[in-house]
């Protein structure tokens, strides 16, 4: 008699065999963060740029799910915190305008997977509101902590950490959302065949 593998509830799950794979994926998961960070446009007047390392963040929590999520972005902190020159831009340490995004990455991770994991990346609308959920769960702690570390007002917080990426992030919801609706009719055509 054979078991049927039980039906995936991230994208990655498939993948996720052994704990060697497991950490595979977190690793994997890490480094996709790493890289894209170094996709890095300075905006003028801020200390923000905007680049690839949120939109990675939440596909990696999404992809990933929950603790591989969290723990792709803890490793990403940790290592970047250490020395390894993968942070926006290639900055490395304690980046102190910015860590509060850093933060927020692996909350935004833990909760993205979650909703993941409950089946919020098997619709496109639902992909959609998860990445924006990510989003804001990035900014509920990235624009406080810019605020206290530039001792600026919470306008001028608002203006340098939140409203030159609000278009940007509709965006990237816009595109997880193909990208997951692509994944999974993917998926489940392997499982059907």
């Amino acid at each position: 008699m054979s078991l049927a593998a039980p039906a995936p509830r991230v994208v990655l799950d498939p993948l996720a065999r052994s704990l060697v794979s497991n950490v595979v994926l977190v690793l994997a998961g890490a480094a996709f963060i790493g890289l894209a960070a170094q996709v890095s446009i300075p905006i003028p007047g801020t200390p923000v740029p905007v680049t690839g390392q949120t939109f990675a963040v939440l596909l990696v929590g999404a992809a990933a799910g929950l603790w591989r999520g969290v723990a792709s972005t803890v490793l990403y902190a940790v290592v970047g915190l250490a020395g390894v020159p993968w942070f926006a831009g290639g900055a490395s340490g304690y980046v102190t305008a910015t860590f509060g995004y850093i933060v927020g990455f692996v909350l935004a991770a833990a909760v993205v997977g979650a909703l993941a994991e409950r089946g919020w990346t098997r619709t496109p609308w639902r992909t959609f509101a998860s990445m924006l959920v990510g989003s804001a769960v990035i900014y509920a702690i990235g624009v406080p902590w810019l605020k206290a570390a530039l001792g600026v007002t919470w306008a001028k917080a608002f203006s340098l950490g939140l409203t030159p990426f609000l278009v940007g992030d509709l965006l990237k919801a816009a595109l997880a959302a193909g990208i997951f609706t692509l994944a999974w009719r993917w998926i489940d055509k392997r499982r059907d065949a």
